[in-house]
């Protein structure tokens, strides 16, 4: 039977450091030359089972010792050098793995370190936070990626485009849509660019949306969309080509650093005309004000989803023709924000959108139903909040379903405008929520996470609070 071979060169070295030994006793004790043992601690010859046993019975050493954790290690040190601040450093897993074989405590010290790093650096983002509600502007910033820069430039900013929303009502208003927007928008793109729409299954497009191909002039949509999102995807692509000098004006207004935010905020630019298109801004904000902004009947009047009629909702602030400011946050099952829009770029110092008491987090256990809440802020303001599940792509059998939960708020003064108010509870049942845990001093919540970084904590042996996190 063949032996088996293993390469565990800086294991054994360690083993041999340990125990204080040169290469030349150890390799004596071995019946090795020191020149074998020196070419195995450098990985060049492999640790035969019959060394292992040797060094057992020589050293007492635990063979389990020699297997190490440089596989687990290797894989923590992944997560450290995918961070934006050290993506780059090291171009493949070779480096990493040699690193967490030939060097396990120094990579646990690594890591101690990185772990420090973010946690300093979550408590810096938290403060400035906590001066910009208070109104002191801080320059504390992070490294970002191109997609977060992005984020937080249109969340700083009112959700409305005024070149794309004039040029959008007077493309819609020439293409003359009718009740049949989707046959609209592919005759045009037919007539005017040739390019024919074609909607492909699962196997012939399994991991994109949409594609455009310019050879074939082609628009292929997935089966997987519903209808409402094959329409935005059209729509998209017939705004790149009808509304593209708007899109591109108001990309350069937004003053993004590098091509690759370029980039991703003309698609995000795009999917905003796209909604432009299909909801033409006059005629939706009428039927929203008549309908006293009913999302399910808005959805079925200009045959959209729940969620293209809320973001639309969103966008309603035309200067002399402004729907009521609404501000939207959307969530995925791990509490990650996917996006923000809306009044204000959604005023998150104000009202963070990350405590566990909104609705937008027990909309997961009610799919597809409508939650309304009235809320209170510790600073006092009040606001009217809809959650409710959005389900993603058609998912196939053993797939699992991508389930987000989006919210959609305004200031509670504006309830009456809506249908919502009509179905708030009473006013007992206020959900008193917070910002963010580390910014929120409510006293006794049951649900906070984490301590306020803007008191001591109350270590009072003698008295346990309800929160796990007591503070002063």
């Amino acid at each position: 039977m063949a032996e088996r071979k293993i390469f565990a060169g800086p294991r054994v070295r360690r083993v041999r450091l340990g125990l204080g030994l040169t290469q030349t006793a150890m390799a004596e004790a071995l019946g090795i030359s020191p020149s074998y043992l020196n070419l195995i601690e450098r990985n060049q010859r492999p640790l035969t089972v019959q060394l292992l046993l040797k060094l057992a019975s020589v050293y007492k050493v635990d063979l389990d010792a020699l297997q190490g954790e440089g596989g687990g290690l290797a894989g923590r040190l992944r997560e450290v050098f995918a961070d934006p601040l050290l993506a780059g450093e090291i171009p493949g897993d070779q480096e990493i793995i040699e690193v967490a074989e030939a060097a396990p405590n120094a990579a646990l010290g690594l890591m101690k370190l990185y772990r420090a790093y973010r946690e300093q650096a979550a408590r810096l983002s938290d403060l400035a936070d906590l001066l910009a509600r208070e109104g002191h502007e801080t320059s504390i910033a992070g490294t970002r990626l191109p997609i977060d820069e992005v984020r937080e430039t249109l969340e700083r900013r009112p959700n409305f485009f005024a070149r794309i929303e004039d040029a959008a009502e007077t493309f819609a208003a020439r293409l003359g849509t009718g009740d049949e927007l989707p046959g609209a928008l592919k005759a045009w793109a037919k007539n005017e660019h040739g390019i024919v729409v074609r909607t492909l299954p699962v196997h012939a497009m399994p991991n994109l949306r949409r594609r455009y191909d310019r050879h074939s002039m082609r628009l292929f949509l997935s089966e997987r969309l519903s209808p409402f999102d094959r329409t935005r995807e059209l729509a998209m692509e017939v705004a790149l080509l009808a509304l593209g000098q708007e899109i591109a004006a108001e990309l350069e207004d937004l003053s993004l650093s590098t091509n690759e935010a370029r980039r991703i905020g003309r698609f995000e630019l795009a999917r905003y005309a796209a909604h432009a298109l299909m909801m033409p801004y006059g005629a939706f904000l009428a039927a929203a004000q008549r309908a006293r902004y009913d999302l399910d009947v808005l959805r079925s009047r200009f045959d959209v989803s729940f969620e293209q009629a809320a973001s639309r909702l969103t966008s309603l602030a035309r200067p002399g023709a402004p729907g009521i400011p609404f501000f939207l946050m959307e969530l995925d099952h791990a509490g990650n924000a996917i996006r923000r829009a809306g009044a204000q770029g959604f005023p998150q110092a104000r009202f963070g959108g990350l405590c566990p008491k909104l609705g937008l987090h027990s909309a997961f256990l009610q799919p597809g139903q409508v939650l309304v809440d009235r809320v209170e802020m510790p600073d006092g303001g009040m606001f009217l909040t809809l959650s409710r599940t959005l389900e993603g792509p058609q998912a196939g059998f053993g797939e699992r379903i991508r389930r987000t939960a989006v919210l959609l708020g305004c200031d509670l003064s504006s309830v009456g405008d809506t249908v919502y108010g009509e179905a708030l509870p009473g006013r007992a049942a206020t959900v008193l929520a917070g910002t963010a845990c580390r910014l929120c001093e409510r006293q006794g919540c049951l649900s906070r996470a984490e301590p306020p970084v803007t008191r001591p904590l109350g270590l009072d042996e003698m008295v346990t609070g309800l929160s796990a996190f007591d503070f002063q």
